[in-house]
C-alpha cells in the first residue's frame, strides 16, 4: 500500500513537471505587441517626435529605417508612436547632421514593416524630382498633402507642400517612389508669425510655407560610402 501510494506521488510529480515544461520553456516567452511602421510613421526618439521616411533591409540584413538627423543622437531609443506597449522597438545607429539624417536598426522581433502607411506606398527609389513636378509628402503631423516642386539643388529641394513640427523625417514621393526626406520648411514670417502656422491649418489654403527635402538617392549613396548600418539599403 505504501508503495502504491509512493508511485502515486511520483506520477502526480512527474505529471506537474511536464506541465510545467511545456508551459514555461527558458528563452521563449511569449513575444510582445508588433510595432507596425513604413514610411510616414510616427516614431519617439527620445524626447523628439519625428516621421519614419523608409523601412527596408540593407546589404546584412538588417532591418533599418531613415529619418531626419536633426531629430536623433547615436544610440538613442527607438519607439512607435501608435504602438506604445511594444516598448523599445531599434537604436539610433548613425547621424549625420551635416545632411540631417540618420539611420535606425529595428529589432526585427518587435516591428513589421510596412510598404503602405495611408496614402503613402514606397515600391522603390525614384530620380530626383524637377522644377515643375509634383510631390507628396506624408508626416505624422499634418498627414499627406501633395505640392509642387519649385527648386533644386545637388542635396535638397524644395516643394509646397505643408510641413509642421514632427513631420522632420516623413517620405516625399512621386506615384510609387521615394525621391525625398521631409527635413523642415524655410519659415517665411509675416507680420511676426510663421506662414505654415496658419496656412497649414487652413485645408481651403493654396500656398504653404515652403517644405525642404534632401534628394534621397544622395542620402542612400552617402550612407553606402560609411559602409556601416543601413549600407545597402533596399526598400521591401
Amino acid at each position: 500500500m505504501c508503495a502504491l501510494r509512493r508511485f502515486g506521488i511520483r506520477a502526480m510529480v512527474g505529471v506537474a513537471a511536464l506541465a510545467f515544461a511545456l508551459v514555461w520553456v527558458p528563452g521563449h516567452a511569449a513575444a510582445g505587441p508588433s510595432a507596425s511602421l513604413g514610411g510616414g510613421s510616427g516614431i519617439l526618439l527620445g524626447p523628439s517626435t519625428c516621421t519614419l521616411t523608409t523601412i527596408g533591409y540593407d546589404r546584412e540584413n538588417r532591418l533599418v529605417g531613415l529619418t531626419a538627423g536633426h531629430c536623433a543622437e547615436v544610440g538613442m531609443t527607438v519607439r512607435a508612436e501608435r504602438t506604445p506597449a511594444a516598448g523599445i522597438i531599434g537604436t539610433v545607429a548613425a547621424v549625420d547632421n551635416a545632411d540631417d539624417y540618420a539611420v535606425l536598426e529595428f529589432d526585427r522581433a518587435k516591428v513589421a514593416p510596412l510598404r503602405q502607411v495611408a496614402a503613402t506606398m514606397i515600391g522603390g527609389i525614384g530620380a530626383p524630382p524637377q522644377p515643375g513636378d509634383v510631390v507628396c509628402k506624408n508626416g505624422r503631423t499634418s498627414g499627406h498633402n501633395c505640392g509642387i516642386v519649385w527648386d533644386t539643388h545637388r542635396w535638397w529641394f524644395q516643394h509646397q507642400s505643408c510641413s509642421q513640427p514632427g513631420d522632420s523625417g516623413g517620405p516625399v514621393t512621386i506615384g510609387d517612389r521615394l525621391v525625398g526626406m521631409n527635413v523642415g520648411h524655410l519659415g517665411v514670417r509675416v507680420v511676426g508669425v510663421t506662414v505654415f502656422d496658419v496656412m497649414c491649418h487652413t485645408a481651403t489654403a493654396p500656398l504653404h510655407d515652403p517644405a525642404v527635402a534632401t534628394q534621397i538617392g544622395m542620402v542612400l549613396d552617402d550612407i553606402d560610402n560609411s559602409g556601416g548600418v543601413g549600407a545597402g539599403f533596399r526598400p521591401l
